[in-house]
This record gives C-alpha cells, structure tokens and sequence, in this order.
C-alpha cells in the first residue's frame, strides 16, 4: 500500500459500503437473467466466477491502523436485541492528546524516580568513613561501589531498550523499579564489601531506566517545538539528585547507622513505585496502537457474528508490529549501531567525549569534594555533605536558564530554531562555566581563603555541565531522528564509563599535583572540548552534509 502524505495508509470501503455494493451487483444479475436465459455451459461457467468472488469477499480485509484512522460507524452502535458493548478506546489515545494534567503527573512521576537514580549514585561516597572502618579499605577500593554503579548504569539500557519497543515504557519501569529497590535493600542488608559491590552493581542497571528511558517517555508525550522544559526538568531531576544524594545522608551519618543511608531510599523509592503502578500509563505509541488494534478487532469479531452478514470481514493491523525485528535482532542492533556511530559519525564521537568529560567531572566531586574540604577546611561528615548542595543548587539554576533563554530565542530571535545548531548557541557560551568553574576550584581551594569560594566554584561549574548534557541529548535527537536512540546509547555508553574510571583515580591526582594543578589539568581539558559547539555552529552544516546518516535523515526530513 503507498502512504497517504500524513503518514496514514490509504482506507479500504466500509462493510456497509461493501454491502450495498454486493446488493446492487445482485440486482443487475437479476435484471440480466430477465432478459436473457443463459444456457447450462453459460450457468455453471457463471457459477464458478460466483464462488471465485465469494471466496474472495469472505476473506478479512485489514487496514493499517493511526491514532488518526476513522473507524466505522457501527462498531460504536448497539444491533436491536443484541449483547454487545462498544469498546471503550480512551485509554489507547495518542499521548500527544493528554491533558495538560495527565502530562504533568506523568513528568512528575518520571522526574521523581530519575532524582531517585541520581541520589542513588552520591549517596554511598557519604558513607565513606564508617564503611571504610568496618571492612578496613582504603579510599581507591571503597570507591569501586562507585565505578560498579556506575558500569551497571552503562550497560543496561541497551539490554532493557528492544524490551522498551515491545512490550512498552511501563512493563520496563516497573520491572526496572523493582531490580532497583531489591538492590537498594542488599545494600542495606549486607555484611561485606563484595556484596556491597554486587548490589550497587544492580542499583546502577535498576536505574539506569529511570535516568536514560524518561527522555523517550517525554519524546512521547510532547512535541518537539514543546519539549525544551520537559527535558530542562528532566536533566534537573537527574544532575540534582547527585548532589543531594551525599547533601541529605551527610545528615544521616553519624545520627543512626550508616544502613540508613540506603533504608531511606528504599523507603522513598517503594512510594514512587507504588504511585507508579496506579498513575503512571503506557506512553509508547506504537505499543498503544498494536493494544488498540487488539481491542477493535475482538469488538469487530463479535459485532459481525451478531449481525450475522455476508459482508466481508475487517481487522486492523499495526505497521510497527510488521516492520519489527525479532527480539534477538533488537538485541543485536541495540548492541552494536551506539558503536558503529561513534565509530563512523564525527559528530556523534566528539559529543560523547564532550558530555562524557562534564559526567565524569560530576562523578569525580564524590572523592575530590570529601578529600579536598576535610584536609583543607577540616570539615565533618555533615558539614562534607552541605558542600553537595552547590552541585543541586547549580542544576536548578541551569534549568531556569534553559527554560527561559528557550522562550527568549522564539521571541526575540525566531531564526536560531532554523536548524539543530541553533540548539547550541548558548550552549557555547554556559559550558566555558565548567573549565572556569575547575580553575575557580582550584586556585581557591586553601586554607586561608573561605570555604565559600570553592563552594560556589562547584555550583558555576555545575551550570556548565547542565547545559552540555541538555544540549548534546537535543541536537543529537534533532540530527539523527530515528537513530537518536542509539546516539544517545553511544554518548550514555561512554559518559558512563568516564564515570566509573575517573573517581578511581582521583585522590592520586590531587595528592600528587595538588589541588590548584589538578584542577587546572582538569579546565584545560574543559576548556578544549568547549571548542565543539562552536565547530558545529559554524561548520554543522558542512558537517552533517559529509555524513551519509545526518544527510539522508536531513533530505528525507526523518
């Protein structure tokens, strides 16, 4: 079938039309046999093309089902004397048709359990000192609960991804939710270090799918020209619950026993998940439409054994449920197309070290901050965990930027949405925040200069990695439409990996160089791959001509 320009597929009549038809070709035969009386050779020869037509005309009829197809009259009326209810489709319309309200609690809850999975990664660096002293590590072995995190976060969702396509966003939430709080409460259980490291292992795969799947939900949700302030919430959720993760258990440790740290997450997460269950519904389009079809059918069925006609069936289908790959294909592409971009697209490697380089930078404060402000400032636990907040404080204030600055460009300079670099121009300006933030923190990390300083130098610097982690998910979904996911599955892939290896290494670095040169290390690097936005703002077109990918999705329009 070729596809009508909106994207439906050209509709078949409709049985009542089917009928009618049937009835008036009855009648000409009729008239026909008035006229002229055929012979015997005539009669059986006609009867033949009548069974021919009648085996044709009995067989189903399918038509491919949009959010958008007309469904026939009838299935929505009652037959006289009959028992049939007409199915109730509501709850299988397009997401794009919610209610602002269903919307918003459907961001709420997503945003919840995506700050759940960023509170999950800070909160054990907190539990350092009294860990430390009762399985006797030192501070590279005890911050391995990190790096496993970290390599459960990396690896999962290109596992749970092809289930994602199949069975839905909610099936994959829920049993993610699950796997994620039965190994929060192994962290809380335990007894020794290596079950420590296994069960974070399983807290980074459990939240993984809250933190990489909740852009896909609001993809589904809202449309492009509307999804800059869900996705700022989102990455504000995700950044902010790194920082309040150790602000928040630096309060629990030292009060009741460091178990605490992982009980209360157990405890928030069990009522996010249990407000899950009930309010928060499927958003995958194609999932909805293949369920829709499924309710129609079944109601067709019943409506034409009760009417009882000769009329020739209809069913639906779903061309997303046709053009899909077999589970293990799923599996194969989800596995090896992140890493065939980042090897073939330029565009797609460059932005991955750029984001990978700010996520490993964030995950590095869970050792640098606790190392640099007790030896310098001689700070406690408590007093460790208060600096976290510059981390929470400097994602907000990126959110805010992005939001307005959004409504600003549409205002005052309309062009800037012309093209996907126009997502970047005032990422090239808030991410020179992050090597000026790292040379800040550096050169203000004494002992004769307030604590105060290197506090704020960390919140500039968290601006900065907002604004390259919100911009590198944008323009990656602008540019590669449907390989978007597995763009930003490479970029996810490597940003994680960064994670996991830099805290390792960390404390050495500082003790070694020092505060003031490490930091400069670190913002000189910053202050290189800062230079990547602007390459594609003034060469991205060029660029994505060079790429066989981008170029085709740009021609095609997606």
């Amino acid at each position: 079938m070729e596809p009508r320009p909106n994207g439906a597929f050209p509709s078949t009549p409709s049985i009542a039309s089917q009928s009618s038809a049937a009835t008036i070709a009855l009648a000409d035969s009729h008239a026909k046999d008035n006229t002229s009386k055929p012979n015997l050779g005539q009669q059986l020869s006609e009867g033949n093309k009548f069974s021919e037509k009648a085996a044709v005309d009995t067989s189903i009829q399918y038509e491919y089902l949009t959010f958008d197809t007309d469904l026939p009259e009838f299935l929505f009326t009652t037959p006289p004397d009959a028992e049939f209810s007409p199915p109730d489709l509501k709850k299988y319309q397009s997401p794009f048709l919610w209610s602002a309200a269903r919307k918003n609690v459907c961001l709420f809850l997503s945003c919840c359990s995506t700050f759940l999975a960023g509170y999950s990664a800070g909160s054990y660096s907190i539990a350092s000192v009294p860990l430390r002293e009762k399985w006797n590590l030192s501070s590279v072995v005890f911050i391995c609960g990190v790096t496993t995190w970290a390599i459960g976060f990396a690896l999962s969702p290109m596992f749970l991804a092809p289930l994602s396509e199949i069975n839905g966003r909610r099936p994959v939430f829920l049993a993610s939710g699950l796997m994620f709080l039965v190994a929060l409460i192994g962290c809380a259980a335990t007894n020794s270090f290596p079950g420590m490291l296994v069960a974070r292992f399983f807290v980074g795969a459990g939240a993984s799918t809250f933190a990489t799947m909740v852009g896909g939900v609001i993809s589904d949700v809202y449309h492009a020209e509307h999804r800059n302030t869900p996705m700022a919430i989102y990455s504000c959720s995700a950044l902010s619950g790194s920082g309040a993760g150790p602000l928040l258990s630096g309060f629990i440790i030292g009060r009741v026993s460091w178990r605490w740290v992982f009980w209360t997450q157990v405890i928030a997460l069990a009522i996010t998940m249990t407000a899950m269950v009930f309010f928060f519904k499927e958003t995958r389009g194609s999932v909805l439409l293949s369920r829709k079809a499924k309710e129609i059918n079944k109601a067709l069925e019943k409506r034409e054994k009760l009417a009882n006609t000769a009329a020739r069936p209809l069913r639906y289908k779903v061309a997303a449920d046709e053009n899909r790959s077999s589970l293990a294909q799923m599996l194969y592409f989800s596995l090896t197309t992140p890493f065939k971009l980042l090897a073939t697209e330029s565009v797609v490697f460059f932005f991955s070290l750029w984001v990978a380089f700010a996520w490993a930078i964030l995950y590095m404060t869970f050792t640098t901050i606790p190392f640099v402000f007790s030896t310098r400032y001689d700070f406690n636990t408590q007093q460790v965990g208060a600096v976290f907040a510059a981390i929470s404080i400097g994602s907000m204030i990126g959110a805010f930027l992005s939001i307005y600055q959004e409504k600003a460009a549409r205002r005052y300079w309309p062009k800037l949405s012309s093209s996907p670099e126009g997502r970047l121009y005032f990422a090239c300006l808030e991410s020179a925040l992050l090597p000026i933030g790292l040379f800040w923190f550096g050169w203000t990390s004494f002992s004769s200069i307030s604590w105060i300083s290197p506090a704020i130098a960390l919140g500039v610097a968290q601006v900065g990695i907002f604004s390259i982690y919100l911009a590198v998910f944008n323009y990656l979904a602008d540019v590669y439409h449907r390989f978007a996911s597995s763009a930003l599955a490479g970029q996810s892939f490597c940003r994680n990996t960064l994670a996991a290896v830099f805290p390792l290494f960390a404390d050495a670095m500082f003790r070694r160089l020092g505060y003031a040169a490490a930091s400069s290390l670190l913002g000189g690097i910053g202050a290189v791959l800062t230079l990547v936005p602007w390459v594609l703002v003034f060469n991205g077109e060029k660029i994505r001509a060079r790429s066989k990918i981008a170029s085709e999705i740009m021609t095609r329009g997606g």
